[in-house]
């Protein structure tokens, strides 16, 4: 496999596990009184599971970027 693409998965993985920490980070700290708005609806898995999603795919994003950009840095040091 590819180092690149070893590099997208490994950081997808990262970025969504980091997710999930944020996400159970807010609805216990209750953040925006977020924890009894999802708790008090009717699509509170949904509401949730989108929450993580869309927060994966930015905390992915960010783990691909800096990864790229500590190999371009390891690179020119060489």
């Amino acid at each position: 496999m590819p180092r690149v693409v070893r590099l997208y998965f490994t950081s997808a993985l990262t970025g969504f596990a980091a997710a999930a920490a944020f996400v159970a980070l807010v609805l216990w700290l209750n953040v925006g009184n977020l924890w009894h708005l999802v708790s008090g609806s009717d699509v509170a898995l949904m509401a949730v599971f989108v929450f993580w999603v869309l927060n994966g795919i930015v905390f992915s994003g960010v783990q691909f970027a800096w990864g790229i950009t500590a190999a371009a840095r390891a690179d020119d040091d060489a």
